[in-house]
């Protein structure tokens, strides 16, 4: 998205870039971009008025790394990442210096909105004026995304904030912590006179400026002998010299974020992240608009109606393909199935969803589920269908050509458990096992074959993956739904095999289990995870364009242990720490290989005690 050049927010238009699919070079990482913040100065440079040569509109945002260059280090592919993208597009080319992981259970929206502002006042109050606890600052448009981070940093220094704001956001400094008399009106100059008389005609030590012409006057006259002034907007800058003269012993200066440079940049990012992490940094408020509402979200900017930070969000291909489309689950009455029915509905608009299962709606919980998404705006029925059987999932597909949209998603989550040693697996006992998960997956595969899906995911499980004992039959029938999703994308068919490991809610595969097999489970490293966490994984799967991975919740404490005594399995060497060893909490692949997903949804990804791992 780039200025028109007509000087008016209707002008802006949708340029190429092929900077954003050109090959990475070594250090940079390809981020599929969810979330835009928007910057008054994007505002400026979109109406002709920035001075200079416009920045690219939309410097920051988040979103997913879906590639790594050679020599990256800080991230790796299907991290959730926020940073200076260097413009509103749905793919950037950034240097990993400028992107960091965002905060654990963030929107990409909350995540969108911190770079910029953050960093900006970070920048301005500690590097450039070099603010001491015990100072007093005056941070103008203090509801806005620099004001709202100013005033939450320079609390953290232990320095007096006066704000001004727009009488009609007076109640939200209010909230903020302010008493009336740290608060001005920044419609009025009245603010001078106001805060000499609370400071008994002192004045503040330090003044964050974004405002113009008369503005600029007053807050020069509260500065102290010794004030520094630091000017952020562009619509008013002084001549410094100027200013020393008609202001003795005041310091001005005009500054923007990019001054900084990377490596400073990236400094303050890691700071910054580590503030929100120990919780003394806390998210603003955001307006969401989406991105092809572009001139409206600048137009309430420049209107200063905004409180917090205004963000535009990406559409996703993965969403939008699926959202007119039908998906069809089989197994969905099972744990696994409701679960991602619901997630679909909710946060991949999901509007078309038809449920298998071999009983159809006299399957436990069927009704309840298909009310529960009809009523969270889905179209949906319970169909009896015994996927193994080919010429039952023909009839079914046959039957959704005529009565629905088409089929844009698969997910195979069905399948049935029948343990026991392999001495004791009879052709029935393996046949039951492979019929619910091997015939069904291929004949889905075979009806599919020539649709145009967004997705196709098979529910495998981590028992494929590391052998689990008495489960010779599923783990083989589960190793074929990992082969199945890598044939299919070898043909240039979407395929995820998802291998799940323990998830806290009891299913029927997982009945079983007793307390000594949870414990013996967890001394490996492998733990249970919750449906939250589980979903989150699944976001993440559907961004990485691997056809197998692991889904699972780990214990590093316990793989570190393990590793440390020499027990560990060289499955898992690549996700313990040895003594010597670098802190990761990220899988490395071989150096010098890249690492690419074409797709990019807007879920979110693991996170430290999550991962998704491929071989």
């Amino acid at each position: 998205m780039a200025a028109g050049g007509g000087g008016t927010l209707e002008d802006l238009v949708i340029e190429p870039c092929p900077e954003a699919l050109a090959p990475l070079q070594a250090g940079q990482v390809r981020v599929a971009v969810a979330a835009v913040g928007v910057n008054f100065r994007d505002v400026v440079a979109a109406l002709g008025m920035y001075p200079g040569q416009a920045p690219p509109l939309g410097a920051e945002g988040a979103g997913v790394v879906i590639e790594t260059g050679p020599e990256v280090t800080g991230v790796a592919v299907g991290d959730a990442v926020m940073g200076f993208l260097g413009g509103a597009g749905p793919l950037a080319v950034v240097d990993q210096q400028l992107v960091v992981r965002a905060p654990h259970g963030w929107s990409f929206a909350e995540a969108a909105a911190v770079p910029v502002v953050f960093l900006t006042a970070l920048f301005g109050l500690s590097d450039l004026a070099e603010i001491k606890g015990g100072e007093s600052v005056l941070i103008h448009a203090g509801t806005g995304g620099v004001g709202m981070a100013a005033v939450q940093l320079a609390r953290h220094w232990g320095v007096e904030v006066f704000v001004t704001a727009s009488r009609g956001k007076w109640d939200t400094l209010r909230a903020m912590g302010f008493d009336d008399d740290h608060i001005g009106d920044s419609r009025t100059c009245e603010f001078e006179e106001k805060f000499l008389a609370v400071t008994e005609g002192r004045g503040v030590d330090v003044v964050l400026d974004s405002l113009a012409g008369e503005f600029v006057d007053a807050s020069l006259r509260l500065l102290v002998r010794g004030g520094r002034f630091l000017e952020m907007g562009k619509t008013d800058i002084r001549d410094p010299q100027k200013i020393a003269a008609n202001y003795p012993g005041v310091r001005y200066r005009a500054f923007d974020l990019s001054e900084a440079g990377p490596v400073r940049m990236q400094a303050m990012l890691r700071e910054v992240k580590e503030l929100f992490d120990t919780q003394v940094l806390h998210r603003l408020p955001v307006s969401t608009w989406d991105v092809r509402c572009a001139p409206a979200a600048f137009r309430f900017m420049s209107q200063a109606r905004h409180i917090g930070k205004v963000v535009l969000t990406m559409p996703s291909a993965l969403a939008d393909g699926l959202a007119d489309g039908t998906v069809l689950i089989t197994g969905a009455t099972g744990m696994v199935g409701a679960v991602l029915a619901r997630h679909l509905v909710s946060a991949y608009r999901v509007r078309h969803v038809v449920l298998a299962s071999r009983r159809g709606d006299r399957a436990a919980g069927a009704a309840e589920l298909a009310a529960e998404l009809a009523d969270a705006g889905a179209r949906v029925q319970v169909v009896a269908c015994d996927v193994a059987d080919r010429d039952a999932v023909a009839g079914l597909f046959t039957q959704l050509a005529a009565e629905w949209p088409p089929v844009r998603g698969v997910i195979h989550a069905a399948g049935v458990v029948d343990d026991a040693v392999i001495s004791s697996l009879t052709p029935d006992r393996i046949d039951t096992v492979l019929r619910a998960k091997v015939d069904a997956a291929w004949n889905l595969h075979e009806a599919t074959r020539g649709l145009d899906l967004s997705m196709f995911v098979l529910c495998s499980s981590i028992a494929a993956t590391v052998g689990s004992p008495g489960q010779g039959n599923y783990s083989a029938a589960n190793a074929f739904l990992d082969g199945l999703a890598a044939h299919r994308q070898a043909a240039g068919l979407a395929g995820t095999s998802l291998a799940w490991g323990l998830w806290e809610q009891t299913s029927a595969i997982t009945a079983h289990l007793s307390e000594r097999d949870l414990a013996r489970m967890s001394r490996s490293g492998l733990v249970a995870m919750s449906p939250e966490q589980a979903l989150e994984l699944f976001d993440a799967a559907l961004t990485i364009d691997h056809p197998v991975m692991v889904a699972t919740r780990l214990d590093r404490a316990a793989l570190n242990a393990r590793a440390q005594a020499g027990g560990l399995p060289a499955l898992f060497s690549g996700l313990a720490r040895r003594p010597g060893d670098v802190k990761s909490t990220t899988p490395q692949m071989p150096p010098n290989r890249s690492r690419r997903s074409p797709n990019a949804s807007t879920g979110w990804p693991p996170r430290s005690n999550t991962a998704c791992w491929w071989g």
